[in-house]
């Protein structure tokens, strides 16, 4: 059972300060700012390292040492976009960084599955109808697949998107347009896009 805390208010997942003020407090040396960060940012942290592991406990340990590299920021840290933007490209490496190592200690080390490695898996959570969604996504290559996925499931802009990836705003809005136009010309996909 988690300890009792008196006031409501000194959870951190209560903490009404942005992101902003929260990684100021932090520079400041408020060790509790960046427990708050942490708590709010680590479901995101984690669906996203579940979809390049795909197994929760190489996930756990991406999202460990993601928020690892981000406390070592501090101090001096400075936020230039959302925090999820910057934690996307974190989380990434570390979870097929794992990945990879785990499949190496395990001999294999093929191009296909260091192929799939890079396609983002989908955080749907319906069934038959995520089922059929995610291998019509997981039919597009890889990069469009995971602009898509970025777009439409983490809810990120065209530019944070760009900035996420280190890629300019109109690669972004080129593998959207390719993602969109190939799952459309999809038969299976018809039921995803009909009113």
């Amino acid at each position: 059972m988690p300890p009792h805390r008196a006031n409501p208010h000194d959870d951190p997942r209560n903490d009404p300060r942005t992101d902003l003020e929260l990684i100021d407090a932090v520079n400041h040396g408020d060790a509790n700012a960046f427990e708050t960060l942490y708590n709010r940012h680590r479901d995101y942290a984690l669906r996203l390292a579940m979809r390049f592991t795909g197994e929760r406990n190489l996930a756990l340990d991406a999202v460990q040492d993601s928020f690892v590299y981000f406390y070592k920021k501090f101090p001096g840290f400075v936020l230039t976009a959302k925090l999820t933007t910057f934690l996307y490209p974190v989380v990434k490496h570390n979870a097929l960084s794992l990945k990879q190592k785990a499949r190496r200690a395990q001999g294999d080390t093929s191009d296909e599955v260091l192929k799939a490695q890079a396609a983002p898996r989908t955080g749907l959570s319906n069934a038959q109808d995520t089922d059929d969604l995610q291998v019509l996504l997981g039919n597009l290559p890889g990069a469009q697949h995971e602009v898509l996925v970025m777009r439409f499931v983490d809810g990120l802009s065209v530019e944070e998107i760009a900035q996420a990836l280190d890629i300019p705003v109109g690669t972004v809005k080129t593998r959207t347009h390719h993602a969109i136009r190939k799952l459309r010309e999809s038969p299976a996909a018809k039921k995803y896009f009909e009113p």
